[in-house]
């Protein structure tokens, strides 16, 4: 009930906080029989990792994983996997004139009124730190869906602030620090980011998950709809305060002769239910979005009031990325799987 673990059959609970001695994951629901080594789950925290360009916040975590349990000569054995991952450069001093105060767009204010206790250190629990025991999890997640079903996930960052950044191909997306599929646009990028860092502001982003080879029959009717455990999943993400499935808003301008994919002895004509039709999959590629808010932790001043409900400035120092998003498609990939990987379990169970 506490909110911290995610899925029914593969379930990943994630434990931690941003200046605690280390974070992590229990993965319970793993069949056996998966070949799973670190490597495999250090080539995707890499991916997410802090401190790999001058764009992102510079707190150098190695996010070394350890796996402490339910592998066994490198396969798994269908007991819960425990991951570890160690906090080597935290530094808490950066929070110490915070402790008494509420930074605007942060959880502080709401963690105190519901805990009436809260780790100011980074954001103790709602840091974006805690999002690398996803990854960890993700990671064997996309490697069982891989080798089970050919299942690929994948994604890119499809706008910087109010710069969109047109598609050109998958091969560009991991060859420069936005996940951008464009390498033409990412000298404006770079400006971009760097006038932001100058200016202690920071922007949102947008950025899209496509999963190819889905099996078609994956989800349920009604509460526990595949499309609405993929958006519960997505708005567990930091910062995220917006997904879409398909077509997304744009069906509001969508008449229904448009909207409604149309079905030939070849396929579908087009993709705008996402591949979720009526909450379960329908074999197309299931294509997600997420609006990310702009970083909450600022050099600009801003009002706000401390625990006496006295009016304050704050002024958020450490080291921040001024532009979350940059780091979010590994982590929306990662949270896609789980939630495939899950429903996977669970048609398997019921369906046979």
């Amino acid at each position: 009930m506490s909110g911290n673990t995610l899925g029914k059959l593969f379930c990943v609970s994630n434990f931690g906080e941003s200046h605690g001695p280390a974070i992590g994951a229990v993965v319970d629901g793993c069949p056996p029989g998966l070949p799973l080594s670190e490597a495999d789950i250090q080539a995707e925290l890499d991916r997410r990792r802090p401190g790999t360009s001058r764009h992102v916040t510079q707190r150098k975590e190695p996010d070394t994983v350890e796996i402490l349990s339910g592998v066994y000569n490198g396969i798994t054995t269908g007991t819960p996997i425990g991951l570890l991952i160690r906090n080597t450069d935290a530094r808490s001093k950066d929070y110490s004139n915070i402790e008494d105060t509420f930074r605007p767009g942060h959880a502080d204010y709401a963690y105190w009124r519901k805990y009436a206790h809260r780790d100011p250190r980074g954001g103790g629990r709602s840091s974006a730190r805690l999002t690398a025991p996803t990854v960890a999890a993700g990671a064997i997640a996309k490697k069982w869906l891989a080798q089970t079903f050919g299942v690929q996930i994948r994604g890119y960052m499809s706008q910087l602030g109010e710069i969109p950044i047109p598609f050109v191909n998958w091969e560009m997306v991991g060859q420069n620090p936005f996940f951008a599929p464009n390498a033409g646009i990412v000298p404006e990028l770079e400006a971009y980011m760097d006038q932001l860092r100058r200016d202690g502001d920071s922007i949102g982003a947008r950025i899209e998950v496509v999963a190819e080879k889905v099996p078609a029959g994956w989800g349920e009717p009604i509460y526990d709809r595949l499309d609405a455990d993929i958006a519960h999943a997505m708005m567990g993400l930091n910062a995220v305060k917006g997904v879409s499935i398909g077509a997304g808003f744009d069906a509001v301008a969508q008449r229904g002769s448009e909207h409604g994919d149309e079905i030939t002895p070849e396929g579908f004509v087009g993709n705008n239910a996402g591949g979720v039709l009526g909450g379960v999959s329908s074999g197309q590629p299931l294509t997600v979005s997420l609006a990310i808010k702009p970083t909450s932790s600022i050099r600009v001043m801003r009002r706000s009031v401390n625990r006496a409900n006295e009016p304050v400035e704050v002024q958020t120092l450490g080291r921040h990325d001024p532009c979350v998003g940059i780091r979010a498609t590994p982590i929306a990939e990662a949270l896609l799987a789980v939630v495939l990987m899950d429903h996977a379990l669970r048609h398997r169970a019921q369906c046979g």
